[in-house]
């Protein structure tokens, strides 16, 4: 179940002539899987999908991660493997060896989205905002250069490695920005079919469970510190949880930077769904031979629709405990609460990972996603090298 409203187009950018009519471009929010791009209209008076049993299902496994994260905390003096990695594993292993049901599906949406949003959000208040910028305006600059090259580099990689155009755009996308969302967004730009926004999102889902487990590896190779860390995590992991889940068990700096640069590369997306949208309106006017014109009003209308509520209140947040205004008492609770919603969101996210996918996904997209992520953890071990960030 979607809990946000359905935006089917931009239609035309107004001012002059449309840009393309109709133009169904959607908001990452409402778009969750293959079934996502259909323009599927809810017939009048029907019931509404209930979240209890998908909400309960994903609930299960975060008690049991935590039951998990417990006994070792007992037996160990703490957990080896945080609860928010073994949610991840549990669901995934449920979701491969038991068939979800489907009246389960909307609201384990809910939990892997919804909730995790509301979880990003609260960390705002638990964050110390001007460390986490101490490295200045040019990580941020140095974040939306990292996304363009990793995008372009994927993209080429795609076509090298024998995807067709469109399939080639949707892995780069995905690799380069935040994963599905960013598949599912420019999808339906590009006119990618149901097969194509599958294929890339199968084997992408997949891998992103991977590099939470594996990316903490190259801490010691690499030499690198809890902040570092924090941004390599940031700039490499596909999705909000899996950033959240591959740097918050190595120490609480590296979840606070970690969150906030992948927030830095989320807001990417309006401006390369913009740029693909213009492209694609540029294209039609040449063969319609149509003048096509864009307003500025109209632009900016169309940018703030890729922009994530979250990750606006996230700041605020963050900006009002730098003011010391917020009491302790309600840092703490908010701490609480979103440790327990992203526990939960964990447990969502692998119950929407399904291992067998991986056997369903091309040679080419596999090669390509493994290809692109090298690239991507390269050039931001560069970037942090070049930066200085310590």
């Amino acid at each position: 179940m979607n809990p946000f409203p359905d935006r089917d187009s931009l239609g035309s950018f107004g001012g002059g002539s449309p840009v393309i009519a109709p133009l169904p471009i959607r908001a990452p929010s409402t778009l969750h899987s293959t079934d996502s791009i259909k323009n599927i209209e809810p017939t009048r008076g029907a019931t509404r999908p209930s979240l209890w049993p998908g909400l309960a299902l994903a609930s299960l496994v975060a008690l049991a991660a935590w039951a998990v994260a417990a006994i070792q905390t007992i037996r160990f003096g703490h957990a080896v493997v945080e609860a928010l990695v073994v949610a991840i594993i549990l669901g995934t292993l449920v979701r491969t060896t038991w068939p979800v049901p489907r009246a389960a599906e909307p609201g384990v949406r809910l939990a892997g989205k919804g909730l995790l949003e509301l979880a990003v959000c609260l960390m705002g208040l638990s964050v110390d905002l001007p460390l986490l910028l101490e490295a200045g305006p040019a990580l941020a600059v140095g974040v939306m250069v990292l996304v363009v090259v990793g995008l372009a580099l994927s993209y080429l990689l795609g076509r090298a490695f024998g995807l067709p155009h469109k399939l080639a755009v949707l892995v780069a996308c995905g690799n380069a920005i935040c994963g599905n969302s960013a598949i599912a967004a420019v999808a339906p730009v590009i006119e990618a079919d149901a097969e194509q926004v599958g294929s890339a999102i199968a084997f992408t889902a997949i891998l992103g469970v991977a590099v939470v487990l594996g990316l903490p590896l190259l801490i010691a190779p690499l030499g690198l510190s809890f902040y570092q860390y924090g941004v390599l995590a940031g700039l490499t992991v596909y999705a909000v949880p899996q950033v959240l889940a591959a740097a918050f068990p190595v120490s609480v700096l590296s979840g606070q930077v970690g969150t906030l640069v992948k927030l830095i590369r989320v807001l990417m997306l309006g401006p390369v769904v913009l740029f693909f949208a213009l492209r694609r309106s540029r294209t039609a006017g040449r063969d319609s031979g149509a003048v096509t014109t864009v307003s500025p009003r109209s632009l900016v209308a169309s940018f703030g629709l890729y922009i994530p509520w979250f990750i606006v209140g996230f700041l605020l947040l963050a900006a009002a405990r730098s003011t010391g205004w917020v009491p302790d008492t309600s840092v703490r609770w908010a701490h609480q609460a979103a440790t327990i919603l992203t526990i939960l969101a964990m447990a969502a996210l692998g119950l929407g990972c399904d291992l067998r996918a991986i056997l369903r996904a091309g040679a080419g997209i596999i090669a390509t996603v493994v290809g692109s992520l090298i690239v991507l953890v390269a050039l931001s071990v560069l970037l942090i090298r070049l930066l200085g960030i310590a």
